[in-house]
């Protein structure tokens, strides 16, 4: 069976009904270091490695978040896919709080503040990226949150923005304008990385709010919208131990030869260094 890695956003910093459970310390990668430990065991008998995205106590801002080490250590732990949970606001007043959307497009609102490559110091590839969630495993999630209940939008366009600070009311009515469906700070970076480690990616997004857009949002309290992440936060959990056995049987994954023809540089010109660090992604394709 396939191994999948769990990356918790707000709210999520564990994952219960785990078994078999070991804490893994990563002191360092060649990209510094991850977001907290790794937490690896078997969910529903499926083998997983969870990772609380911004550290438990949510220690890390969306804009300090090391996504490179974080990935860069999924691959290492032999992930083939990975589930991401975020919290979102919403951008349509048909997307509820406490409502679930499972995108499948991104729109990049983010800086270079962000490391999105593990392809530099002399080494380029270019993967595709038009698709940029895995249809697979979207199509379990949509499946699993249905049969658990929970109120879903099978698609939509997330746009990622960079953050800490949330929009403002101009940006939000821009990003209306745009079509756009729900607006976060974290995923995208995630997804790219992932597609360039040929693992599979999806997003599970819980909307806590409206965003700043929405005529009554100035009455909402930052307790309205813990109880809402709360209440989502639980509800992901039931989504997961539905979703994470089935794609565990998945024989093989869209992001799985995403390098196939996406390395352009001359093998010969990769300085050995940079070969060596790359290693877990590329070795396959590059001694």
């Amino acid at each position: 069976m396939a191994k999948i890695g769990i990356i918790g956003g707000s709210g999520l910093y564990e994952m219960e009904g785990m078994k078999n459970v070991e804490e893994v310390t990563i002191v360092d990668t060649p990209f510094g270091q991850p977001s907290d430990n790794f937490i690896t065991g078997t969910l529903e008998g499926t083998e997983v490695v969870f990772l609380a995205r911004h550290g438990r106590g949510h220690r890390i801002s969306p804009s300090e978040l090391n996504y490179r080490a974080n990935i860069y250590e999924m691959k290492r732990f032999g992930v083939e896919a990975i589930i991401s949970i975020s919290a979102c606001g919403s951008l349509k007043e048909e997307i509820r709080p406490l409502d679930f959307v499972i995108p499948d497009q991104f729109v990049d609102r983010t800086n270079k503040t962000r490391e999105s490559s593990f392809f530099t110091d002399g080494i380029v590839a270019h993967v595709s990226f038009a698709e940029p969630l895995s249809e697979e495993l979207r199509q379990i999630l949509i499946d699993s949150a249905r049969k658990v209940g929970a109120k879903i939008h099978p698609k939509g366009t997330f746009i990622v923005i960079e953050g800490p600070q949330f929009s403002t009311k101009a940006e939000s009515n821009l990003y209306r304008s745009w079509g756009m469906d729900i607006i976060g700070m974290t995923n995208l970076t995630e997804a790219k990385l992932a597609r360039e480690a040929e693992i599979s990616y999806a997003t599970l997004a819980a909307v806590t709010d409206y965003d700043c857009w929405y005529e009554s949002h100035d009455s909402v309290t930052v307790e309205m919208i813990i109880e809402n992440l709360q209440k989502n936060v639980g509800q992901a959990k039931r989504i997961l131990r539905e979703a994470i056995p089935r794609i565990g049987k998945l024989k093989s994954f869209s992001a799985g030869d995403a390098l196939k023809y996406a390395l352009i540089t001359d093998p010969k010109r990769i300085p050995e260094e940079t070969k060596k660090k790359l290693q877990p992604i590329i070795g396959k394709y590059i001694k």
